[in-house]
């Protein structure tokens, strides 16, 4: 029995705690992240706090509403496929709510102590977490409840990220140092801001980092509002009803000539497309599909794609068969991968007002006490400059990164650089923040899921 079939009252109540939960999320990703967007513009003083955090909330709501939904499924697609396919049930709504919680929970925690800690790792984390909880219970197999192909992939781009951000900003500080060695961009801030073409560069930079924040750290609450709405409500949110039968069609078709590469695999993947053709036949559109069918039918399409997932980590494929595959798995995807407008505008809003609060205490942080002297508004833009760029070119391949990562690691790429030597009490927490980050938001996240089940 799903969620949606215990009725009435409880349903709406359970509804709106979850969302309160997944848009808290947010909230708390917005006033925890801020800091990273704004530090640099306010610490050298190119713009007033207020004027700062206002500016970037809305760059943050533009991010999240313009920015696409290929992020938000990454980090979906690293939930166990049983709990995605079961997820109306009460193992699937625990494991939501037990990330988010668990997620929160230390996101608040490293914000408190200001340590510029990372709301991707921490949700990562929670992630693996409910996934090995789940594999805990009776009839699995330690560790089957982990995409490992997909947490690997995700794991190697919080990994690489901040490698990126050092080197990038220490070798293009030493550029902009050859190019402008005028003194007044290479010393701390003074009373005054500074020289107004690097004030233009430090909030064109605030704003590329607060929008692009907002497409990639937006977008994983999306996905996770996207299961708990499909959980309670699948009759309207189990498929996309906007997609085409006719894609269906063109998928099966495409199955047909991978038959040769697996029979087994390709025999589960015929199976799943004719009961999905068999529930369409007949249909102009998804609307016109029985509500009672869509959780069913999203169950299948889900199966089928993993079916596909399977035949691409065999590897050995041709180039054109892998091609096919990833058509195929996009086509499909499109089904059950989309955000209604108004998850958008929610995730958007509670981002961009968490985004406006709570920036003080990782400012001071980011400015002062990296470097063991105060950071001079070239490194300020140098920081900025890598950490928007990374996070941009992040999003057009649907990587998740970690924005407070990236920018902590370029303001220390340019603290390295300019000789300023770093503090190592400061980088020593900040790193301890890091390794700490994973294996305790698994354990939260494990421990809650486990402790829901008892009551779902």
């Amino acid at each position: 029995m799903t969620l949606a079939d215990a009725g009435g009252l409880g349903t709406v109540l359970f509804l709106l705690v979850a969302l309160g939960i997944a848009l808290g999320f947010e909230f708390v990703n917005g006033f925890h992240d801020t800091a990273n967007a704004v530090a640099t513009v306010i610490y050298t003083k190119s713009l007033s706090p207020r004027k700062a955090v206002l500016w970037s909330g809305l760059c943050n709501f533009l991010g999240v509403y313009l920015g696409g939904i290929g992020v938000a499924f990454s980090i979906v697609y690293l939930l166990p496929v049983d709990l995605l396919i079961e997820v109306g049930s009460g193992a699937g709504m625990a494991m939501v709510l037990a990330l988010l919680t668990a997620a929160i929970a230390w996101n608040f925690g490293t914000w408190w102590l200001a340590l510029p800690a990372s709301s991707s790792h921490t949700l990562i984390g929670a992630i693996l977490g409910v996934g090995l909880a789940s594999s805990t219970l009776p009839g699995r197999v330690f560790g089957s409840g982990v995409n490992w192909h997909k947490a690997a992939e995700v794991g190697l781009s919080l990994l690489i990220s901040p490698m990126i951000g050092f080197g990038v900003a220490a070798v293009l500080l030493l550029v902009v140092r050859r190019l402008a060695p005028r003194s007044d961009l290479h010393q701390p801030p003074n009373d005054r801001p500074p020289p107004p073409f690097v004030r233009l560069v430090l909030w064109i930079t605030c704003t590329g980092v607060s929008f692009a924040h907002g497409s990639n750290d937006g977008q994983k609450g999306i996905g996770l509002i996207m299961l708990i709405l499909i959980g309670i409500l699948p009759a309207h949110y189990a498929l996309n009803l906007d997609y085409s039968p006719e894609q269906i069609e063109d998928a099966a078709r495409t199955a047909a000539e991978l038959h040769h590469l697996t029979p087994a695999a390709a025999a589960e993947l015929r199976d799943n497309l004719d009961q999905i053709r068999s529930a369409l036949a007949g249909k102009a559109s998804m609307s016109e599909l029985p509500a009672a069918d869509r959780l069913a039918v999203r169950k299948r399409i889900l199966s089928a794609n993993n079916a596909l997932q399977a035949l691409q980590q065999q590897g050995g494929l041709k180039v054109e068969d892998a091609a096919r595959l990833d058509a195929l798995r996009g086509r499909l995807r499109s089904a059950t991968d989309y955000a209604p407008t108004w998850v958008l505008l929610a995730v958007a809003l509670s981002l961009g007002v968490g985004t406006t609060v709570g920036w003080k205490r990782i400012v001071v942080t980011v400015g002062e006490k990296i470097g063991k002297t105060h950071m001079t508004y070239a490194q300020g833009a140098v920081a900025e400059v890598v950490a928007m760029s990374a996070i941009g070119a992040a999003d057009g391949f649907g990587w998740p990164v970690s924005t407070t990562h990236v920018l902590a690691s370029g303001v220390a790429g340019t603290m390295f650089a300019n000789r300023s030597g770093l503090q190592a009490g400061t980088v020593r927490k900040i790193a301890l923040a890091w390794l700490l980050t994973l294996p305790a938001a698994v354990l939260l996240a494990g421990g809650l899921f486990l402790l829901f089940r008892l009551f779902t």
